[in-house]
């Protein structure tokens, strides 16, 4: 199969991996309109020429969004692929207006990044969805969203994201550590301005109830990480909290692996990546009930699932599990059962494979 993947930004979350899995037995090009960084072994990598070769914000990249597709239309004219899957409401727009007139079915997935209310990309969201000949949810709470935008039941299919099990396991060399317990926060979310709100805000929070513990945060730019310090004093525990900044995703299984459990608190959730990373390395999860989550993690068996921004309900769940190594313990094993067996990148490129074979029959 002749597949192409379209993002008019530079591709985000696990896409390349699933990409790169799909290429042991297809073919595949992803179309860029941005940089497209390192190749990736197996993919072609096409740069669309459109506008400055930056990231763009989306009121900047909307006018050259023209320019992207039909860059598309000019290269699918001469090759046509088989199957178009497209990323954001940007990549899903530049592929239907590429794919126009040469009969290739578009999938589309907004990878749970939806716009409220009734703003013009929000309208473009919702005929994105409702043109394209399949969407794929990356979660059950995703597919709701898509049911009430008013995207047709039988086009949706749910996909998870998927991970590296062979990176993120169990077994491995882990970070140095002192001797109290160690928590680990993954992710600041991407708006600096509602740090306040935040899931590390709200660990940070819960670790003024938890003592003699340490509580590690990864990911964040210097404002975030100048707010989270602020924080920390606030709450009696600055002392305690230590504000990596950013860390090389390759890193993170060592990190991971260090940690007595792992916190992933966010107030939404699109893909939860990082706590099934944290499962796949054997490590129980304390994760915020929305998004991804809620597939993801089963409450009491791979983890504990608590309401957003409730640090007190947290600090509980938190305490539970530092202070009874056989219940953390069971549930390690059980985390990293579930995350290799559901989550591996060959299964789920395996259910996208289905999804494109149904689309193009």
């Amino acid at each position: 199969m002749n597949i192409a993947i379209v993002s008019a930004q530079a591709l985000t979350s696990d896409t390349p991996a699933i990409a790169r899995e799909l290429a042991r037995g297809h073919r595949v090009t992803v179309y860029t309109r941005s940089a497209p960084g390192q190749p990736s072994k197996g993919v072609a990598i096409e740069q669309v020429a459109a506008g400055p070769d930056v990231e763009l914000s989306e009121s900047d990249l909307l006018p050259y969004i023209p320019d992207f597709s039909a860059g598309l239309k000019r290269r699918w004219s001469k090759e046509r692929p088989d199957i178009i899957h497209a990323h954001s409401w940007a990549g899903g727009l530049a592929a239907i207006a590429g794919s126009e007139g040469l009969g290739v079915p578009v999938t589309q997935t907004f990878h749970g990044h939806f716009h409220e209310g009734q703003t013009p990309v929000r309208r473009l969201e919702c005929a994105i969805g409702r043109h394209a000949r399949a969407v794929i949810a990356t979660c059950a709470d995703e597919e709701s969203e898509l049911i009430r935008m008013g995207v047709p039941r039988r086009n949706i299919s749910v996909v998870p994201s998927g991970i590296d099990v062979e990176r993120f396991r169990r077994q491995g060399p882990a970070f140095p550590r002192g001797d109290h317990p160690r928590l680990l926060h993954v992710g600041l979310g991407s708006d600096p301005g509602e740090i306040a709100v935040s899931g590390a805000a709200t660990a940070i929070a819960a670790l003024a109830a938890i003592p003699d513990t340490e509580l590690v945060v990864a990911g964040g730019d210097d404002l975030s990480i100048e707010r989270l310090r602020t924080i920390a004093r606030n709450h009696g525990v600055g002392d305690r909290v230590d504000l990596l900044g950013p860390v090389p995703h390759t890193a993170m299984p060592k990190l991971m692996r260090s940690a007595d459990l792992v916190l992933s608190l966010a107030p939404t959730v699109p893909t939860g990546l990082a706590a099934l990373e944290a499962m796949a390395c054997g490590i129980p999860v304390v994760a915020s009930a929305v998004g991804a989550h809620l597939d993801s993690v089963v409450d009491g068996v791979t983890g504990f699932l608590t309401r957003p921004g409730r640090p007190a309900e947290t600090a509980v769940r938190i305490r539970e599990l530092l202070g009874d190594m056989t219940l953390r313990t069971a549930m390690g094993y059980a985390a990293a059962d579930r995350a290799r067996s559901r989550y591996s990148l060959e299964r789920i490129s395996m259910e996208l494979l289905r999804v494109y074979e149904r689309t193009c029959a």
